[in-house]
């Protein structure tokens, strides 16, 4: 169902992205329920806490190509786990994050991949400097070695103003391309859920975080 809606949004809006990589968000979700998304095809997936997700990617770890990629909120105590077992980091939103994560990750691993998570619509707005916050922990991410910098991240809020709504997807926009233009290594705009695919498309989002659609059949 979302596989369709995507190509007619893409398709309606003569939009020229090429290519949508889907993450599976499989928080709260069984290990067997994975699984089976797994042998659908499904090679990408977001978990929000550590300790539940480390099982699950135990269990799961004969499935060398899939990817794990952390989505939720993190803990300064949590970056060891999270450098050790997941692919991707896409919420890191301060410089001490990105450090301990460098840290961290263990030699043997490739770099991990980092997404900076931008801040909700209120402190775009309020803060006519915000750019300068993103530059400045995408300048130190791009010095560590055990880091891969490979765009931002955002969940922006619910608007029922159409036009503040559209405000702050144009400012997340902004600002991936702002980056893009500085940094080589970032490709990846992680914008939009199941709620809110056709306006994160029209940002250029070319990475969807999808759970209700895939899961919830």
């Amino acid at each position: 169902m979302y596989k369709k809606k995507i190509q007619n949004i893409i398709k309606d809006n003569n939009l020229s992205l090429k290519k949508i990589k889907i993450i599976a968000v499989s928080k709260k979700q069984n290990a067997n329920v994975i699984e089976q998304a797994i042998l659908s095809g499904i090679n990408n997936f977001g978990e929000n806490y550590v300790q539940e997700s480390i099982i699950k990617i135990k269990k799961l770890k004969k499935y060398q190509d899939v990817k794990w990629h952390f989505i939720g909120k993190i803990q300064s105590n949590k970056t060891k786990k999270i450098a050790h077992y997941f692919s991707w980091c896409q919420t890191v939103d301060r410089k001490k994050i990105a450090i301990l994560l460098n840290k961290f990750r263990p030699v043997y691993l490739p770099p991990i991949n980092v997404l900076i998570q931008v801040d909700g619509f209120k402190e775009i707005k309020n803060n006519k400097n915000y750019i300068e916050k993103y530059q400045s922990l995408a300048t130190s991410i791009s010095l560590m070695p055990n880091l891969n910098l490979r765009g931002i991240m955002a969940m922006p809020l619910i608007k029922k103003n159409i036009t503040e709504s559209n405000i702050q997807y144009e400012n997340i926009k902004n600002i991936f391309f702002q980056l893009k233009k500085q940094h080589a290594s970032i490709d990846t705009l992680s914008l939009g859920t199941s709620f809110d695919i056709k306006e994160s498309l029209l940002a250029t989002s070319n990475m969807l975080r999808i759970g209700r659609d895939i899961f919830n059949k």
